[in-house]
């Protein structure tokens, strides 16, 4: 298994995750919910810049491996579940949104993974739509996670709101691309079940 800096930000947007999900279990004598929702948004933050950072440095120093290709839609794909999940059961996201995200995640991974073995993977790489889903979910989450209002400027920002509407957003744009990628397989699709009858 290799191992150089990029692939260290991976595994450490990995080891984040459960403490991002343990900041809410903690004692609000110990952390106030308040603190809770600061923390665990800094650190969610913390988790996304890292997946820009691991990237770029893997490009930049020539570091880019199999594995680190692997580990890095894993690790993404962990901490939006885990994160989600987390909003769940503090009941400020719609279990529908969570639904879509997640079940969406497994269903284009897996579908990512069967054309990578018959040899199409390009057909179903990341596109646009793709690319502003992830902006518009990597945006509601945190500020979902703080939940508190947000001054800026004077002006106060109702981040449950705000963040209720990007994940609804992020929830069509879900859709949207699952479609998207599914209809550019389907010929493979098409081809591979007509051989098989």
């Amino acid at each position: 298994m290799p191992f150089n800096f990029p692939i260290f930000l991976t595994w450490a947007r990995i080891v984040l995750i459960p403490l991002i999900v343990g900041i809410f279990y903690l004692p609000e004598d110990l952390l106030s919910r308040q603190m809770q929702n600061l923390v665990a948004t800094a650190m969610f933050a913390a988790a996304a810049l890292t997946d820009w950072f691991d990237g770029y440095l893997a490009r930049r120093w020539n570091q880019t491996s199999q594995f680190g290709a692997f580990l890095d839609p894993v690790a993404d794909k962990l901490m939006v579940a885990a994160a989600l999940l987390m909003l769940l059961k503090l009941q400020r996201v719609h279990e529908l949104i969570a639904l879509i995200i997640i079940g969406r995640e497994i269903t284009i991974s897996a579908l990512r993974e069967w054309m990578a073995q018959i040899g199409a993977s390009k057909a179903v790489a990341v596109n646009m739509i793709g690319k502003v889903k992830t902006a518009a979910q990597m945006v509601a989450i945190p500020m979902l996670l703080y939940y508190d209002p947000l001054v800026i400027a004077g002006e106060s920002i109702d981040t449950g709101r705000v963040g209720d509407a990007l994940a609804w957003l992020a929830a069509v744009l879900t859709v949207i691309s699952m479609l998207y990628y599914l209809r550019r397989a389907w010929p493979q699709i098409a081809e591979r079940t007509q051989s098989h009858k």
